[in-house]
């Protein structure tokens, strides 16, 4: 067996190979950069693990926090203030095509309660709170905890271009593994790890990808659903972008505010040929999106 120093000279002898990339472990981290006097704020990287997909019947059985402060101007993050991580016995057997995702067993969880009040705790006073599928760990967290839903949210995988930065995919696994570093995933703890390292990386303009994050949820927008439009549309409105609401039976969007007009030009010329039609619009920002709870709506004639 070689020890540390062998092992970290061979692997800076094959980095410096053009054949070869290492990928490293993810270091446990207890800080980023050392305290510089500035106005911090404090921020949560939040992860769930549950029963399974469904958002009204399954359960979270796993939930990690890593409370760290950082500098909105700069996005730079700064201490770990905390690491919450507990299990949660759901009161049904978890399905074993779960168990096979995230490897959390019957067994793990009997017995298990989260602490409510350290919950309380962690999630007091903060600014952001990140996830990488927050349309998913928004409403089951919300489920079980409403004090989610006065706080502001950002999702790091829909609200950073992670293509338009060179990236495969922006899955939490192949995003970690292009940018060099591997860890235990599917596991929440090591999950929100993995994730705030990649946000302390750089993009193109230089900054850490958590600043987009920052500037994202002071955003507005409008949801908006073109009610009625010609089924031989449906094309034109999914190659735009548009997804397809099963519930309200109609394709639906998000623009900024300032873009909404814009956006209604084009369904007039594009979709109903000129003719009046309505949307129904959602005012929504950092504090309702990504959850199950609507913003204000109202239905609008063009």
């Amino acid at each position: 067996m070689q020890d540390n120093q062998d092992v970290e000279l061979l692997a800076r002898q094959l980095e410096a190979h053009p054949d070869f990339r290492v990928i490293r472990r993810l270091p446990i981290k207890d800080a980023y950069h050392a305290p510089e006097g500035k106005a911090l704020l404090k921020g949560i990287i939040l992860d769930t693990e549950t029963t399974g997909l469904d958002l009204k019947s399954d359960r979270v059985i796993e939930l990690a926090m890593i409370l760290f402060e950082y500098d909105p101007d700069s996005g730079r993050a700064y201490r770990i203030l905390e690491v919450f991580g507990e299990l949660e016995n759901p009161g049904t057997p978890i399905p074993p095509r779960s168990s096979a995702v995230h490897g959390i067993t019957d067994e793990m969880v009997q017995g298990k309660v989260f602490d409510d009040q350290e919950v309380a705790r962690v999630a007091s006073d903060v600014a952001i709170v990140i996830a990488h599928n927050a349309r998913f760990d928004r409403p089951m967290i919300e489920k079980r905890y409403p004090l989610f839903e006065n706080l502001p949210w950002a999702c790091s995988f829909q609200e950073v271009a992670w293509k338009d930065e060179g990236f495969v995919s922006g899955g939490l696994e192949s995003l970690s593994l292009q940018s060099g570093f591997f860890y235990d995933a599917h596991r929440a703890e090591m999950d929100c790890r993995a994730l705030l390292e990649l946000l302390q990386r750089t993009g193109e303009d230089n900054a850490p990808f958590l600043k987009r994050l920052i500037r994202r949820s002071g955003e507005k927008d409008i949801r908006f659903w073109p009610l009625e439009s010609p089924f031989e549309s449906k094309d034109i409105q999914k190659a735009r972008g548009y997804r397809w609401d099963s519930d309200r039976r109609a394709w639906n969007s998000a623009v900024a505010q300032a873009d909404l007009p814009q956006e209604v030009a084009w369904l007039r010329d594009n979709v109903y040929e000129k003719r009046p039609f309505s949307l129904e619009l959602e005012k929504t920002d950092a504090f309702n999106r990504f959850s199950a709870r609507r913003g204000e709506t109202e239905q609008v004639l063009y």
